[in-house]
């Protein structure tokens, strides 16, 4: 035995006593009375049945349904890593997704052109929206909606906001949108090529291609749509940037980058901030817009603009935001 092995083996001693505390610590907190389950359920019925959702649907969605242990780690035990800004747009936004952009871009043009139209968002924001959520509808969640977020709802940590959503799920159910079985999505109820909470679909899902339903798993003009019109009724302004990287000059007051300091372009520029290779900011005037420094006050800087802020609705994450807009320029440029 190499004295390199002898200094390990009370590390892996220790590692493995660790891992089967964790694996017990895990045991104890996934425990479910069930008898309080059932009752509990109970209760979401008879709410569920008060706001209109048909009996049957219910006898479908419910039948059978246990607490998840795998979803209730998960909520509790999120990855605690950081990603710097660099990384996260080596995930989100490689050049293969671009070129996959461009061709999903090119493949869907005349119901894009069509929800580009009506609810007057760029075709390149819907698909790199869509591409970023589900690789562009290959990676859309195997939970069942329904178990997940009766799970989440009953354990407690966030149940209020998890039963209005079970209750949201359940009335899409009762809508006769989606099968209950067929109502897939993340383990904390993210739904369909867009990734909707049930909240969302209710306020934004739209049936684009007038069949009776507003699918968003496995219908595409749907899902597309749905998007447009959540940008939409965000408050997006066709015509506009998203977010664009920008240079400042030396000595530049980096404090500006706050997240709440808001300017309009004229006031930037008087302050010496210049697009790529010395040209000047575009756009008018007016036109109001947020300093950002994701990367610190020597990195990469970047004007965020109001479509930007309105991709925050969608995801709060300015990492999202940033890479959203840069997707979107990137498909909508080939």
């Amino acid at each position: 035995m190499s004295r390199t092995f002898r200094r390990l083996v009370p590390a892996v001693i220790l590692a493995g006593t660790l891992s089967i505390a964790a694996q017990a610590q895990t045991a104890r907190e996934t425990e479910f009375d069930m008898t309080r389950w059932q009752n509990w359920l109970m209760g979401v019925r008879i709410e569920a049945a008060e706001k209109g959702v048909p009996q049957a649907t219910l006898n479908e969605a419910l039948r059978g349904i246990q607490p998840i242990v795998r979803v209730i780690e998960l909520d509790r035990r999120q990855p605690e890593f950081t990603l710097t800004f660099q990384e996260y747009l080596d995930r989100v936004v490689p050049q293969s997704r671009v070129e996959r952009g461009r061709d999903r871009l090119a493949e869907n043009r005349a119901i894009l052109d069509q929800v580009s139209a009506q609810y007057q968002v760029p075709a390149s924001a819907v698909v790199a929206l869509w591409g970023i959520e589900t690789d562009f509808g290959r990676t859309t969640g195997t939970f069942n909606v329904v178990n997940s977020l009766a799970t989440l709802a009953f354990d407690g940590r966030r149940s209020t906001y998890f039963r209005g959503e079970l209750m949201n799920a359940l009335r899409i159910l009762g809508e006769g949108h989606i099968a209950p079985k067929d109502m897939l999505g993340s383990w904390a109820g993210a739904m369909g090529q867009t990734q909707f909470m049930p909240s969302s679909f209710v306020n934004f899902a739209v049936d684009q291609d007038n069949d009776g339903k507003r699918n968003i798993w496995t219908d595409r003009a749907d899902a597309l749509g749905s998007a447009a019109n959540y940008l939409s009724k965000s408050g997006w302004k066709m015509g506009e940037p998203i977010n664009e990287q920008v240079y400042l000059p030396a000595g530049f007051d980096v404090s500006l980058a706050d997240g709440k300091t808001i300017k309009p372009l004229a006031e930037w520029r008087a302050l010496g901030m210049m697009r790529g290779q010395g040209a000047a900011l575009t756009g008018p005037d007016d036109r109001q817009a947020m300093l950002l420094l994701p990367e610190g006050p020597t990195g990469r800087a970047y004007l965020a603009y109001d479509n930007h802020r309105v991709i925050l609705k969608w995801n709060r994450s300015t990492f999202f935001a940033l890479a959203a807009g840069m997707l979107a320029e990137q498909i909508g440029s080939s």
